[in-house]
């Protein structure tokens, strides 16, 4: 029974709709999952099985009655700061006060009225400003194709869930890479959808909340429920009629971009190049038009964006009493503390990096359909780090391909591209224009048939449970 975790929503549902399988079977079986995996991985927080258990056994009733919602019986998780009614969200840090959410936020609040059975919220770093696992309130989560390593962040419990097969659903959140990289490092799907798509509270700038599957067709159905309209969001796109689950498009003669520089940051190395160029070359041989796309970043819009995120972080570290300072992950606190000594004019300055940023992506990416590129220059790292170079004061060499997009409000993509010789795997990111969040489904999509299989999943470690 323990495979049925395995299997992904589109099949769930058939095999409900059938009465092949029953939601009450498939969520014990995620339960059996996480109880081997769980020990190892730390990627659950307010983890609730018997909750589950009776969300599965309404489910059931609704199917045999013929009353199925559109997700009805599919287990999924969601990411620590998205809120669930009556559970605490602490925002990955000890120094958060904790008190019960009053209300489901909307991307949890559309799972649930999509009849998805919550298992569990799942961890992230302090403030959810770290490509990591690393916590000052949770214990470290790590990757499960290698638990020396990193699943990434901030949606890191989410991709080490997802890998794991603790269902085929997992929600996380991006604004400047927190849902690709680490769905690169993991071997998922990852969208970080057009800013407003999916309505959010509480909003910031280039902030989102997408899907972390394992299938491009499971992160459609997830879109199909996570993009329709909530009006707390007061930055959300008007309500629009996409045919979310119309995957098949073939890229012949579409014009695609091939990113392999992004001019700053982290040097892309050998074997995460090699795998996106062999993916570029699939998109040609599948006759689309595939040419180099410059690198448009540059060292100071990397600075600016640094100083302003640095400055954001301290006014609320600083504003806390010095006990509860002390509580923050030492990392973030010296990373967040700079912001303390800057002038309204560096933050200005760095504010404006923003919009420099968003006209260079979006001038860069114009003569293209969709831009392909690395997701993160390099692999997983170890677990007990917080980036790739873990140095506060270079803290964003590794988002380089990925902050773009949060700041230009394009869809973006990750999906699994391939696997190192060390067997970690290797993210391939593609972005489209603003909007066209269906054309980067279908692209991934295309991805998934000219690669064909994707990797392998890790089998939990023996002595788990």
């Amino acid at each position: 029974m323990i495979e049925f975790a395995d299997l992904s929503a589109v099949d769930m549902l058939r095999a409900f709709r059938s009465r092949e399988l029953s939601p009450v079977e498939v969520t014990e079986a995620v339960i059996q999952r996480i109880a081997l995996w769980e020990p190892s991985l730390k990627a659950l927080y307010a983890y609730d099985p018997e909750g589950a258990r009776i969300a599965a056994k309404e489910s059931e009733g609704r199917w045999r009655r013929g009353e199925a919602l559109p997700l009805d019986g599919v287990p999924c998780t969601i990411k620590e700061n998205i809120a669930t009614k009556g559970t605490a969200v602490p925002l990955g840090t000890a120094a958060m006060e904790l008190s019960p959410a009053a209300a489901d936020a909307p991307p949890a609040q559309r799972l649930r009225e999509a009849g998805c059975v919550i298992l569990a919220k799942t961890t992230m770093p302090d403030y959810g400003m770290l490509s990591s696992g690393l916590s000052s309130f949770h214990e470290l989560a790590r990757n499960p194709f290698d638990l020396s390593k990193n699943p990434g962040g901030s949606s890191a419990g989410a991709a080490a869930a997802g890998a794991a097969g603790y269902g085929p659903f997992h929600v996380g959140t991006d604004i400047g890479g927190s849902i690709r990289l680490p769905a690169g490092w993991c071997g998922l799907v990852g969208l970080k959808p057009s800013f407003g798509r999916v309505p959010i509270d509480p909003t910031y700038y280039g902030r989102v909340a997408g899907p972390m599957t394992r299938t491009v067709a499971d992160a459609a159905l997830m879109m199909r429920e996570l993009s329709k309209p909530d009006e707390r969001d007061p930055m959300s796109l008007p309500p629009q009629e996409i045919a979310w689950t119309d995957l098949e498009r073939e890229p012949r003669g579409l014009r695609i971009g091939l990113q392999l520089e992004a001019g700053i940051g982290l040097v892309v190395e050998p074997e995460v190049r090699a795998a996106i160029a062999k993916a570029a070359d699939a998109f040609r041989r599948a006759g689309a038009i595939v040419e180099l796309a410059p690198p448009f970043l540059t060292q100071d819009m990397l600075d600016g964006l640094d100083d302003f995120w640095r400055q954001r972080a301290w006014a609320e570290i600083g504003a806390l009493p010095r006990e509860r300072q002390d509580k923050v992950l030492p990392y973030i606190y010296a990373w967040a503390e700079r912001g303390r000594s800057l002038s309204g004019a560096q933050v200005h300055r760095g504010m404006s990096q923003m919009l420099a940023i968003r006209h260079a992506a979006l001038k860069a990416a114009q003569p293209f359909d969709y831009v392909l590129s690395p997701v993160s220059p390099v692999p997983s790292f170890a677990a007990e780090l917080a980036s790739p170079i873990h140095d506060p004061e270079r803290p964003f060499e590794h988002i380089v391909f990925t902050v773009a997009a949060n700041m230009s409000d394009q869809p973006a993509i990750s999906v699994h591209a391939g696997m190192t010789a060390s067997g970690l795997p290797i993210g391939l990111q593609i972005t489209g224009k603003r909007f066209d969040d269906l054309g980067v489904l279908q692209m991934a999509r295309a991805w998934e048939r000219l690669r064909g299989q994707g990797p392998e999943w890790p089998r939990a470690p023996r002595h788990a449970g």
